[in-house]
């Protein structure tokens, strides 16, 4: 089993990402670590709470960054995407236990030194946790085992703004500290998330195979795919951005990726644009091309 961590800003599909790594005998979910992005921190612990209860997974859950590193998060959060509360609006019971004690940044790092060589870390947030970690101590560079980031656009065009995708636009900052620490890292992002669908005809298969835990997740996942329908009409379906990462993780061979030199803008109009950049050595792998029908059936296999 792979030693995973899942670093969260659970929205909607952070929640089928936490669902389907739980789901999946080839990880250990060793902690879900938290950040502000689709919602603020302290809503994003509850809903990873949350969400883990259902799915009786006693991970612990650690909160961390409530904001970019260059102070206060650019613009709102995206409610009309994932709802007021994060998870579609549907109603749920406080969780029964609470997040860990400590900062999510520290947590990385005990986790990192306690298993060298080990770890993965599925980011599928802004990397404010992982900047926080690597710059208290830049060492575990050389340890994490693979980071796998859902983030960035590099040869398409942003979902945020015409240049950027929204977990690197969230804190451009950190994303140029993650690409600069020289890690193990695999970039995710809407060059092949994109490709995926999750078509909405399934979500009726979750809720009868599964009148509780199905149903919750349908039910969130039906507010996406109308976010979803307003955007993209007749698209009949959702991306499945941040479950693509967790199934990298379990087999890379899912995507098809190129290892290249990537720069994050941090100021002017295309702040948070993912550049590819011909000269310097490659920081990053990039996915590149998607098998989405193998993909999405094992997402499927797994997930309710």
């Amino acid at each position: 089993m792979i030693p995973v961590i899942l670093d969260v800003d659970t929205g909607i599909d952070d929640a089928l990402a936490i669902a389907y790594a739980v789901r999946s005998p080839e990880l250990e979910l060793i902690g879900v670590t938290t950040c502000f992005g689709n919602i603020p921190v302290e809503e994003a612990t509850r809903n990873s709470l949350a969400v883990l209860e259902r799915l009786r997974c006693d991970a612990p859950v650690i909160a961390g960054a409530d904001r970019p590193l260059g102070g206060p998060k650019r613009g709102g959060y995206p409610r009309h995407i994932h709802g007021d509360n994060g998870l579609g609006n549907v109603r749920f019971a406080a969780p029964a236990r609470r997040a860990q004690d400590g900062h999510a940044a520290d947590f990385i790092i005990e986790q990192v030194r306690k298993r060298p060589g080990q770890v993965t870390l599925i980011a599928v947030g802004p990397l404010t946790n992982l900047a926080i970690a690597l710059r208290k101590d830049p060492e575990i560079a050389a340890g994490i085992g693979r980071v796998v980031v859902m983030g960035g656009a590099v040869r398409v065009p942003g979902n945020v703004t015409p240049h950027a995708e929204a977990n690197i636009h969230s804190d451009p900052e950190a994303a140029a500290i993650v690409l600069d620490a020289r890690l193990p890292l695999t970039l995710v992002g809407l060059d092949v998330t994109m490709k995926t669908l999750l078509p909405a005809s399934r979500l009726q298969v979750w809720r009868e195979k599964d009148p509780e835990v199905g149903a919750f997740f349908a039910d969130m996942t039906a507010f996406y795919i109308d976010a979803y329908e307003r955007a993209f009409p007749g698209i009949g379906g959702c991306a499945l951005h941040d479950p693509l990462a967790v199934g990298v993780a379990i087999d890379p061979t899912f995507v098809r990726d190129v290892p290249m030199h990537v720069r994050v803008v941090r100021e002017g109009e295309a702040v948070g644009r993912t550049e590819e950049r011909p000269e310097g050595e490659p920081n990053a792998r990039v996915c590149v091309d998607v098998d989405a029908e193998r993909f999405v059936a094992h997402f499927l296999s797994r997930v309710i």
